[in-house]
């Protein structure tokens, strides 16, 4: 009987610190054509109905690299469990989508072709908590305030941050996004607290 593939997972966001299922291999890498943006509402995680927080989704532009993990899941019992923990976990998230996971030592040669990724379109009909682009200070007023089940989402973006910056990537990622919200709800919280 011939060994089943194993599934691969993309994590742009969260799954990059907190998988949360079995995996047998970790490949830190990235997708082409898609950036990450906070545009996503969390009504479930990091946000409330009444408050929604923004987490990341990945929006097509050609050109774009997103950086993050793949993880490896090898035994047929794994993926199984990990799918349903996955359904669960993003089921805010309206699309899965396969993509192609380019290295460091593959930039033109895909590393893993066919990982699956969960992204957040903005079709309202099937993704209610669609947030969509905002000025910067905007986002930044809303994640410092958001809080939802699994904390602050303020939380989410210093983790965010930290994790790209640990990636074994030379020194790190930088995510120019990710970065200026980073530093926006920082200079938020210390404006708030001077006043």
């Amino acid at each position: 009987m011939a060994a089943m593939s194993p599934m691969w997972v993309f994590g742009y966001g969260s799954l990059i610190w907190n998988p949360g299922f079995a995996h047998d291999a970790r490949v830190v890498g990235f997708v082409r054509d898609y950036r990450r943006v906070f545009y996503q509402g969390s009504t479930d995680h990091r946000g409330t109905p009444q408050f929604p927080g923004r987490t990341v989704t990945l929006e097509h532009q050609p050109g774009a690299t997103c950086w993050g993990v793949a993880y490896r899941i090898s035994s047929e019992e794994d993926k199984q469990i990990a799918l349903e923990y996955l359904e669960v976990r993003e089921k805010q998230y309206d699309e899965k989508i396969y993509v192609d996971l380019y290295t460091d030592s593959s930039p033109k040669i895909p590393a893993v072709e066919n990982v699956m990724v969960y992204l957040a379109t903005t079709n309202k009909e099937r993704n209610p908590n669609y947030l969509g682009p905002a000025p910067l200070e905007e986002i930044a007023r809303q994640i410092y305030l958001a809080e939802g089940p699994t904390g602050p989402n303020r939380e989410y973006v210093f983790k965010l941050e930290d994790a790209l910056n640990k990636l074994d990537v030379l020194a790190g990622v930088v995510d120019p996004h990710v970065q200026d919200l980073a530093n926006a709800v920082r200079e938020y919280s210390d404006t708030e607290l001077s006043k």
